[in-house]
C-alpha cells in the first residue's frame, strides 16, 4: 500500500538527520532540519526559521522548485484529520500575498496533529 500511497502523493516522514545532511546546501549557517516529509520526489523541511518546499518537476525531475516560507509569512493553516473510512489528512497553509492555500496531503502513518502542533508553535513567533 505504501507504494500506491506515494503514488497518489502522499507524505511520509524521514530523519531530519538524513535531510539535513541530503539538502545542506539550501541551509543557512546554524540552521538545524527539525522535521521532514517526503511526497514521492517531493520534500518538505521545517527548520527553526522556515520551511521548504522542495518540488521536482517534470517527468525526469530535473528541474527542482525550492519554495522558502518564513514562517512570519504564514497567515494561517488548518489541518482536516482522517476518519474511520479515510485514510488521508490534510494540511493547508496560506501565506500573506497569495489568496489561494498551499495543500499536501498525508497518509495515516502521519500523526497530523503533531505536525500542526510543530507549526502552531513557529507561527506568530
Amino acid at each position: 500500500m505504501s507504494i500506491l500511497s506515494g503514488l497518489l502523493g502522499h507524505a511520509s516522514a524521514f530523519e531530519p538527520a538524513e535531510a539535513q545532511a541530503e539538502y545542506a546546501r539550501l541551509l543557512a549557517d546554524g540552521e538545524v532540519v527539525e522535521g521532514a516529509f517526503r511526497l514521492v520526489r517531493d520534500v518538505i523541511l521545517f527548520t527553526g526559521r522556515r520551511m521548504i518546499f522542495i518540488d521536482k518537476q517534470g517527468l525526469t525531475g530535473r528541474k527542482i522548485e525550492y519554495m522558502s516560507i518564513p514562517y512570519r509569512s504564514i497567515v494561517r493553516f488548518s489541518i482536516e484529520s482522517a476518519g474511520h473510512f479515510d485514510l488521508e489528512a490534510e494540511l493547508k497553509i496560506w501565506v500573506s500575498g497569495s489568496a489561494e492555500p498551499i495543500q499536501r496531503t498525508f497518509n495515516r502513518k502521519l500523526d497530523v496533529y503533531a505536525l500542526q502542533a510543530v507549526l502552531a508553535g513557529y507561527v506568530g513567533r
